[in-house]
């Protein structure tokens, strides 16, 4: 059975997370989407909270599994016993971050390959640094986010000083 590993921050998911988790449910028997704890990039929600709003937007996946990790990401991949690291393209400027990230997931453990696959064109350009950004300011992104984080980020923004 062939499982892919989907890591990221999920800080929020959004509509271009949830259509390469689509396809990859598609290509792989197992998908593990694995939550980054990642407090470098200083999440607007929590771990927790990040993990329950993908189980909640991911829940008609069979073959999916929403997971938190706060370990090194090769490390994670094993105890999951993935095959792929799956990673998205949304432009040509990721590219040379993720081969470079790809490259020492390869030298780390070179029995784990990664698989790119890029996002529909109608999300190429969604990240969730641009989605908090503009719901910060009072934007509606409701066109980009599953319901369930439109509703946490309203309850963020409104808690804010």
């Amino acid at each position: 059975m062939a499982t892919a590993i989907y890591p990221g921050t999920f800080d929020p998911a959004t509509f271009g997370h949830i259509d390469l988790i689509r396809r990859a449910a598609k290509l792989f028997d197992k998908v593990v989407v694995a939550v980054a704890e990642n407090r470098d990039k200083s999440p607007l929600f929590t771990l927790e909270e990040r993990v329950v709003m993908l189980k909640e937007v991911a829940s008609g996946f069979d073959n999916v599994r929403i997971i938190g990790f706060n370990n090194l990401l090769m490390a994670c991949a094993r105890e999951q016993q993935a095959d792929t690291i799956l990673r998205g393209l949304r432009a040509v400027s990721d590219f040379e971050y993720e081969f470079q990230l790809a490259a020492m997931n390869r030298h780390l453990d070179p029995g784990i390959e990664t698989t790119f696959l890029t996002p529909s064109e109608s999300y190429a350009f969604l990240s969730s640094a641009l989605i908090k950004e503009v719901a910060s300011l009072g934007g509606d992104v409701s066109e980009f986010v599953p319901p369930q984080v439109m509703q946490a980020l309203k309850r963020a923004y409104s808690a804010a000083p």
